[in-house]
């Protein structure tokens, strides 16, 4: 199947052709007809997969069939995600399809200077692309108004629940009309996701294009046990191998992102930091030195990869394991993409196990190991159960390596008991 066989009209199909596309994505072939019919559709596919286009092109063709030029006309798609960079990179796919299509696109988020994004708004906007506080804010200042929208897409929905934004995303859709197109996309489908899907969507069809939480086949997987005082190393070490041509490396805290960061660069290898509390021209910068190769390492936080689409990732890196195994499947497929082949390499200390064993067994495989000059002290061995079903795991963590050299006991002395000693000891039992 090709996007012709798809019944999208010739300007979106002379863009899909400018961007490189040439057959659609098994979410694209699945989801496209459905959003044409005006269905609402509940799709969870891997990351990385093309879940932009495949709501993206329907939405722009049923747009385009009543273009509107007036200033004052309402918004009539609105996609709601969780960052800025996601948000950016939505709006610029929407940008590249309706090259030739003339309709008014509009991406709002936080952390930037309002005016500019009022001011784009005020000329009028077809598709709005919006993170939930901006879009709130600038809602409760007068400036948008949602009642005429006629498709409204969640897009990232776990990662929405993950983020605490579940609060804003039901306070912008009581501002929604209820006759609606709905489309509901994410990664991975965890209980609460489905949960607030059946409260948003109206008879929808379910796309599954792929297991549930499963990883890109296209990602080679290993793991690195190591001591946490070694990580650095083995990170400045790993990034250093031939092929890493650039890596995208997570740790859980912005603190630790920057301090990762700093280590690198005091190893001579070019990195950053980005996460929240950098500001959106510092995060833009970083990224686009990372795109552009003039930077190999980009480390990040969670929230603040989300949106990073680079076709050409070569790595990922966990520098340190997610405590939820859902965000480990969302962290590798930021490379993998497109088609292409990628490595995602964890590392994993004593006390991320847990965390290992719960990926595991999420994705149902166990994670292939490698090996370093830092191998792990602590114990004699890998923990055996790293089988995702295998219960054995915490008997083998309390199992410590036997030193090598250990250092002879110290010989016990015992002290003779004096003429004076034995005269102190008469006088106490005579008393």
């Amino acid at each position: 199947m090709n996007f012709k066989d798809m019944n999208l009209i010739e300007p979106l199909l002379e863009a899909v052709e400018e961007v490189g596309y040439e057959t659609p994505t098994p979410i694209q072939q699945a989801t496209i007809p459905l959003v044409l019919e005006g269905k609402d559709v509940l799709g969870c596919a891997q990351t990385g997969t093309g879940k932009t286009a495949a709501f993206a092109l329907p939405i722009l063709q049923r747009l385009a069939g009543r273009a509107n030029k007036n200033p004052n006309r309402p918004i009539r798609a609105l996609i709601l995600t969780p960052t800025r960079e996601l948000a950016l990179q939505i709006f610029e796919n929407f940008e590249a399809y309706n090259k030739n299509l003339g309709l008014a696109n509009c991406v709002i988020f936080g952390g930037v200077g309002q005016n500019p994004q009022v001011e784009k708004l005020k000329k009028g906007v077809d598709v709005l692309i919006a993170t939930p506080g901006r879009l709130n804010d600038l809602m409760g200042q007068g400036f948008i108004r949602l009642g005429k929208i006629e498709i409204f897409v969640l897009d990232e929905a776990d990662r929405m629940l993950d983020m605490g934004f579940i609060h804003d995303v039901r306070k912008v859709i009581r501002h929604l009309p209820k006759k609606r197109q709905t489309l509901f996309f994410s990664a991975t489908m965890p209980p609460d996701v489905e949960d607030l899907a059946v409260s948003i969507l109206s008879d929808p069809a379910s796309v599954k294009v792929d297991p549930p939480s499963s990883t890109v086949d296209m990602i080679r997987q290993s793991i690195y046990f190591v001591d946490r005082k070694n990580k650095r190393k083995l990170l400045a070490w790993l990034v250093e191998q031939p092929g890493v041509f650039n890596a995208l490396v997570f740790t859980r805290t912005k603190h630790g992102a920057d301090r990762v960061a700093k280590d690198l660069s005091r190893d001579g290898i070019p990195a950053m930091a980005i996460h929240g509390d950098k500001s959106q021209t510092a995060r833009q910068n970083a990224l686009n030195k990372f795109k552009s190769g003039d930077l190999k390492v980009l480390v990040a936080t969670d929230i603040a990869a989300r949106g990073i689409d680079i076709s050409t990732l070569t790595h990922v890196i966990n520098y340190e394991l997610p405590e939820e195994a859902e965000t480990y499947v969302h962290r590798i497929g930021r490379t993998g993409r497109a088609g292409m082949d990628g490595d995602a390499i964890s590392l994993c200390c004593y006390d991320e196990f847990d965390n290992l064993r719960n990926v595991e067994k999420l994705i149902g495989k166990t994670i292939p190991e490698s090996t370093s000059p830092w191998p792990m002290e602590v114990f004699t061995s890998t923990p055996e159960p790293r089988q995702p079903q295998n219960t054995q795991r915490g008997k083998n963590q309390n199992r410590r390596r036997k030193p090598a050299n250990p250092k002879p006991a110290a010989p016990e002395t015992k002290t003779e008991n004096t003429g004076a000693d034995a005269a102190a000891k008469k006088r106490r039992r005579r008393r």
